[in-house]
């Protein structure tokens, strides 16, 4: 749940109280420390009341035995006075009603004790709006950095690449263009150069096209995709998946990517023998859309921490333009896993 306070401010301790007195959050809080002195009377008290009276008419009759004469003499009144063990017995009864009553209200008073709570001490609908503006403020920024991030890398990656092959090979061909008459064993080393230099930069723009959106991924699917994945992996990875479907392709690559940089982490960092990628797609009732979650784990060193480093951080930033969330379960010594979260529809 969200922090329904307003940030402390930086300064002396004065400056900080002042802030804290002026927090509608602050005055919420002592609210609910008056109802809840009066309603955790009656919700906790009342169920508790319910519980201890069928303990004591279920063991009425050793009261009765045990006790002084002038003692549950007369449970209900001086109309009602017990004269014997055997008369104790017909209170009895009253032990599985009074436990009936715990059990069938204990629910039923709790949700009300956790309305109360809820409605004073819970982040209000506009603290609510207020931090989902911020985290999608947040989210667009870091989603506007990456992007422009991955366009300066393509445009990089074609200018130090592809286009200096290309550049060489103009250069091959015009120079084989003015031997050609004189020379043309030089002419035939220049073409088979400049074949060399196509099929270098050809390789290039493949997997720069597989850099931005694997081919394998648009015509088999995530399922698919990860398993080509897996295959070219050096250390023996095992995929399960579990999807009832396509995915929307902006969450196929997302998800995709994703498990692609928590896998190379494991790759460069964990030192590990077994990986393992689990991909389960859990419906919500009644709906196509559900949450899809990934599971990256191996039985690495451990130790990784999504503060520790730009990979987790990086993987955190791309599933937060789709409001997922990233987990890492990793002790020192491992196991690892690198638990990350997708809310998305089935097509």
């Amino acid at each position: 749940m969200a922090r329904p306070y307003l940030p402390a401010p930086d300064g002396g301790w004065p400056m900080r109280l002042r802030a804290i007195l002026r927090d509608p959050a602050t005055w919420r809080d002592w609210a609910w420390l008056v109802a809840n002195s009066i309603t955790g009377w009656f919700t906790y008290g009342l169920s508790f009341l319910f519980f201890l009276c069928g303990v004591f008419y279920l063991s009425y009759p050793l009261l009765y035995t045990l006790t002084p004469p002038q003692v549950f003499r007369t449970p209900l009144g001086n109309s009602f006075r017990l004269h014997s063990v055997q008369e104790s017995f017909a209170l009895v009864p009253l032990g599985p009603v009074f436990f009936q009553l715990w059990y069938t209200t204990a629910e039923r008073l709790a949700n009300l004790n956790a309305l109360v709570i809820r409605s004073l001490l819970a982040p209000t609908a506009q603290k609510q709006l207020r931090a989902r503006v911020a985290q999608l403020a947040a989210s667009r920024a870091e989603t506007v950095d990456t992007q422009a991030g991955e366009l300066r890398r393509i445009e990089r990656d074609l200018h130090d690449g592809a286009q200096a092959r290309l550049v060489s090979l103009g250069m091959s061909l015009g120079l084989a263009e003015q031997l050609l008459p004189g020379d043309p064993q030089a002419v035939q080393q220049l073409l088979a150069e400049a074949h060399g230099s196509t099929a270098g930069a050809l390789a290039e723009l493949r997997d720069l096209v597989r850099g931005i959106h694997p081919p394998v991924l648009a015509d088999r699917g995530l399922d698919g995709a990860l398993q080509a994945l897996a295959l070219a992996n050096p250390i023996p990875t095992t995929v399960i998946t579990r999807l009832p479907g396509r995915l929307p392709a902006p969450v196929e690559s997302a998800a995709y990517f994703a498990v692609a940089e928590a896998l190379a982490n494991a790759i460069k960092h964990a030192q590990a023998r077994h990986i393992q990628i689990t991909v389960e797609f859990t419906p919500h009732p009644g709906t196509t859309a559900g949450l899809l979650t990934m599971r990256v784990s191996d039985d690495g060193r451990g130790g990784a921490r999504p503060d520790g480093g730009t990979g987790l951080r990086g993987i955190a930033r791309r599933l937060a333009a789709f409001d997922g969330t990233l987990t890492a379960d990793s002790p020192p010594g491992g196991p690892t896993e690198i638990r990350m979260s997708l809310p998305c529809a089935s097509s």
